[in-house]
């Protein structure tokens, strides 16, 4: 069945939205050529119905991955099982496999709604506003169980990646991983990972969580002539995904690092009670740099 897309514009770019395939943003564009702002999702992307090969998603009740099968809450454990055929543990919460509900559209904007059962009952929102090359995305989960649970949120956009992208952000340290992908130890931020200023993004494999993050990168894509400011409220953290040999790269702003439920502290997860929120927001603003 083909999939219902969602068009919303401004003056200077335009975007596609797939409710059903978890909310997921398909293409972002420049009017002027057609340009992508975000990685571009042909038909065999979109055909294949995998929010993971478009161009940007929703992560709750959690972003990355949880090990030990689940987690603990104040009331008992909350087992989880693998939600991919290809990663051995639970990945990016249940939002994103999940069809939304348009609650409505304008031409330039669009909000969005999913009523979940898994793995606990919740409510999510995600708002969607167009302005001027200025795309900002609200994403808000409200528990809706009996019994209180541990709460993350995050977004997950893949940008293009060309030998000229870099990147600019700033952070105070870094979660190193284990070979499960699982965060094992933070650092200081090493030289090598340090986006201080403007920095061609790393030849060889990241998959990290950077913390004590003010919010704030810019992402300069010179050679098309633009830049994108990125800000975000309610994330302190973001996650930098650097596949090797690849055309895109991910920016991911998110409320905790990866497998938060089980580190000390849960940093940056919240636990909310039925009817209690957790919101977090993240903007890109498309940039023309002078010729």
């Amino acid at each position: 069945m083909p999939t219902t897309l969602l068009t919303l514009s401004d003056s200077l770019t335009q975007l596609t939205l797939a409710p059903e395939l978890g909310a997921s943003l398909v293409n972002w564009v420049r009017l002027s050529d057609g340009r992508a702002l975000l990685r571009h999702s042909d038909e065999q992307a979109l055909t294949a119905a995998n929010p993971r090969r478009l161009a940007c998603y929703p992560l709750l009740p959690w972003s990355n991955r949880i090990g030990g099968g689940g987690f603990a809450t104040p009331t008992g454990w909350q087992a989880l099982d693998a939600n991919t055929a290809h990663e051995p543990l639970p990945i990016h919460g249940s939002a994103w496999q999940q069809p939304w509900q348009i609650v409505n559209a304008t031409s330039d904007s669009a909000s969005l709604e999913l009523q979940s059962q898994s793995p606990f009952p919740y409510h999510a929102t995600l708002h969607v506003q167009l302005t001027e090359g200025h795309l900002r995305l609200t994403l808000q989960a409200t528990h809706l169980g009996e019994q209180p649970s541990w709460y993350g949120l995050g977004l997950h956009p893949y940008l293009p990646r060309t030998a000229h992208t870099r990147l600019q952000v700033q952070a105070g340290g870094v979660w190193l991983c284990s070979e499960d992908k699982l965060s094992s130890q933070w650092v200081e931020l090493p030289h090598a990972w340090n986006f201080a200023e403007p920095t061609v993004l790393p030849q060889q494999v990241v998959d990290n969580a950077f913390t004590q993050w003010p919010g704030r990168a810019r992402i300069i894509q010179a050679d098309a002539g633009y830049q994108l400011v990125c800000e975000a409220q309610g994330s302190d953290v973001f996650l930098l995904f650097c596949p090797e040999a690849q055309n895109f790269f991910c920016f991911e702003p998110v409320t905790h690092p990866v497998n938060a439920h089980h580190l000390a502290g849960r940093p940056g997860l919240k636990l909310l009670a039925a009817e209690q929120s957790l919101q977090m927001s993240f903007s890109l603003h498309y940039q023309a740099l002078a010729g």
